[in-house]
């Protein structure tokens, strides 16, 4: 995980057990002061959301206890996890920027590829200039490595 990646599943971890916790514990109560629980619908929806939260605040923890946060700035060569990897499709010429990431840090939209994917796996060890053939989901995508960066 990168360090980032760290520090923002931290930052929900905290805003889980200071804000959100709280705050459904006393919609909780409030709920119990409207009568009959079984025919409470506030009530059930609120200890729903409970649940929720305590869930993931469970998985946060296990997932923050057992992280392994490696600097990419302190990495460079081939491409491994944390490299920022600029690619051209050689059937479109799109450009296209990501960053090798944990899974639980993986936000394709935001540019983030997490490192088990098809695309991450086919580029670990490239360098630039490298061609890559990648077996994704929608067929076969060939992508020339235009270059390597660690931040």
């Amino acid at each position: 995980m990168t360090p980032a990646g760290f520090a923002a599943l931290e930052s929900e971890l905290k805003q889980l057990k200071s804000v959100e916790r709280p705050a459904i514990i006393k919609a909780i109560a409030e709920a119990r002061e409207h009568g009959d629980l079984s025919e409470n619908a506030e009530y059930h929806s609120a200890r729903e959301k409970q649940s929720f939260i305590e869930g993931r605040i469970k998985e946060l923890e296990g997932v923050l206890s057992l992280a392994d946060v490696i600097d990419p700035a302190k990495l460079n060569g081939a491409i491994k996890f944390g490299a920022t990897v600029t690619l051209v499709d050689e059937d479109t010429d799109e450009e296209k920027t990501w960053q090798i990431v944990g899974e639980h840090e993986a936000n394709i939209e935001a540019g983030l590829l997490n490192v088990k994917s098809p695309i991450a796996r086919a580029l670990i060890g490239k360098e630039e200039g490298d061609s890559v053939e990648v077996r994704t989901p929608g067929g076969e995508r060939a992508y020339e490595v235009l270059k390597v960066a660690y931040a």
